[in-house]
């Protein structure tokens, strides 16, 4: 698999979209698509970030990467079934932030798994609390890359709290890994660390509701 992950990622970094799609496509019929996601897709792309970090690739490259995956989850993690399961209203979104790429892989799956949801992109703290107040949002998830986006998610549950807003919110995202108790600290209901963690949540919050 690490060698399957090398290849994924030199292809990203050299913007090769052909060979990043005959890996997918070489891989996904051994593994399911989510497990491509997590084990090649997820790690390729924190390999790049940490080397913009250190120094070693282009801002261009991180950014061109994002996009092709972006492309290759559209693909792979297709639209749910028009049966829908019988939950709650359900809401996803970016705030205060510009990294779409999590909250893509959640969107698709949560979707392809049977459940409706809500894609509010890329939202401000107030933009959030008049969409989740107008829509009547019951599981409200957000996704953050910057420290500072997660510390604004305080806000967002104290303006809720303050208009008697009953909703669970899940949280996801770089800063969450580095402090695994950040989430309770500004209001979270549960924090989701992978894809698939998050679907799990949002089957036993939607049982609870």
């Amino acid at each position: 698999m690490n060698t399957i992950i090398e290849k994924f990622t030199q292809a990203l970094l050299e913007v090769d979209r052909i060979s990043t799609q005959k890996i997918m496509d070489d891989h996904v019929n051994q593994i399911a698509p989510v497990k491509f996601i997590e084990k090649i897709v997820v790690p390729s792309l924190e390999h790049i970030g940490e080397g913009w970090k250190d120094g070693n690739y282009a801002l261009s490259q991180v950014y061109m990467s994002a996009r092709i995956c972006e492309n290759l989850i559209d693909e792979i993690l297709p639209p749910g079934d028009p049966d829908r399961k019988n939950q709650p209203k359900i809401a996803i979104c970016v705030l205060c932030d510009h990294h779409k790429l999590g909250k893509i892989i959640v969107y698709s799956l949560l979707r392809s798994s049977g459940f409706d949801v809500m894609d509010f992109g890329v939202v401000t703290v107030d933009e959030l609390v008049d969409r989740v107040k107008e829509e009547e949002i019951k599981i409200l998830m957000i996704s953050v890359l910057m420290y500072p986006s997660a510390l604004k998610i305080r806000s967002v549950r104290k303006q809720l709290t303050r208009d008697n807003v009953d909703v669970k919110i899940i949280v996801g995202g770089a800063p969450f890994r580095f402090d695994e108790e950040l989430w309770k600290q500004i209001g979270a209901d549960a924090v989701g660390r992978t894809a698939t963690e998050v679907i799990s949540l949002v089957e036993k919050l939607t049982g609870d509701l």
